[in-house]
């Protein structure tokens, strides 16, 4: 056996994707690059390693453990690396974090100081809805996750980074006429909603059955960004996330309607399971935190205040 670890890294991205075209994409190599590397780790075995049946790539059974061994293989030299930069002295290890789709524009003003300063730390943040951030903390996939909402289900510690505004957002471009108010407006034009399990769709549910709104005319996008445009373009109104549409009100495409109830404050925390050992990483960046959270808060969000 003459193996690389490349052929490894790329054999085993081909097997998570099942298409050479995906594990190039996913690599930033050529497509013909990944199929020499796979030709050559296939021909240092007798038995096929994956099949092309019609157009789809299959791994075969012996494909899979080797896949698996390759795994172990490269977390192995992964160890090495974090082991040798801990001797000198550096933080280094990986750091799993799972960040609700909202979260995303809070999340990396709190990791980018922590990891410019520790070079041998590698992020992994995987921005997803609240149904799937809580499976990834039940299924001990991450170290920690940035949650609006705590979930109940689950025993946590949690940090507090800061507050969460939710308004009602519309476009600039609808001019009212003089029979419709602005309390009316949740019950005359549309409300658009994010998709089941997001927990600003959850907010928005319950504060529409809290003031008995009766509206039906309602649309579902399934990302912040999709409904920021839909509201933007006119389609609707919603209740959104403060955080995500700085530029939009500062360059007047969105505005913020005053509304009875509203904002719907919450607080973005950072949660881990209580039974979760976290790794020295884990618990250099929970340090971190504590020092340096209300720094981060007065230099990135100080705008926040305004609202």
């Amino acid at each position: 056996m003459n193996y690389t670890l490349h052929q490894l890294q790329v054999f085993l991205k081909i097997t998570e994707l099942k298409s050479i075209t995906k594990a190039s994409e996913a690599l930033f190599l050529s497509q013909p690059a990944v199929s020499i590397q796979l030709k050559k780790f296939q021909d240092q075995f007798s038995i096929p390693l994956t099949e092309v049946v019609g157009r789809q790539l299959y791994v075969t059974d012996f494909g899979e453990e080797i896949a698996e061994a390759a795994q172990k293989i490269l977390n192995e030299v992964e160890a090495i690396n974090y082991k040798t930069l801990a001797f000198k002295g550096q933080i280094a290890g990986r750091l799993k974090i799972s960040v609700v789709s909202t979260g995303k524009y809070v999340m990396p003003y709190f990791l980018s100081d922590f990891t410019n300063q520790n070079r041998g730390v590698d992020l992994v943040m995987d921005v997803t809805n609240k149904n799937s951030v809580v499976k990834s903390l039940e299924n001990n996939e991450v170290d920690f996750s940035l949650v609006s909402v705590i979930p109940d289900q689950l025993n946590l510690n949690r940090v507090e980074l800061m507050e969460n505004k939710l308004y009602l957002i519309g476009g600039t471009k609808e001019k009212f006429n003089r029979k419709v108010t602005k309390n009316k407006i949740l019950e005359s034009y549309p409300l658009l909603y994010r998709e089941d399990g997001s927990a600003t769709r959850n907010a928005m549910e319950t504060y529409v059955k809290n003031q008995k709104i009766n509206n039906p005319k309602k649309m579902e996008l399934t990302s912040n960004e999709a409904l920021k445009q839909a509201v933007i373009a006119g389609l609707g109104y919603s209740i959104m996330p403060l955080i995500g549409i700085k530029n939009e009100l500062k360059n007047g495409d969105l505005q913020i309607i005053p509304y009875k109830g509203l904002p719907i404050v919450t607080n973005w925390n950072l949660v881990w399971q209580k039974s979760k050992n976290l790794s020295p990483t884990a618990l250099a960046y929970l340090d971190f935190l504590k020092s340096e959270k209300d720094r981060i808060i007065s230099d990135s969000f100080g705008w926040y205040k305004n609202y």
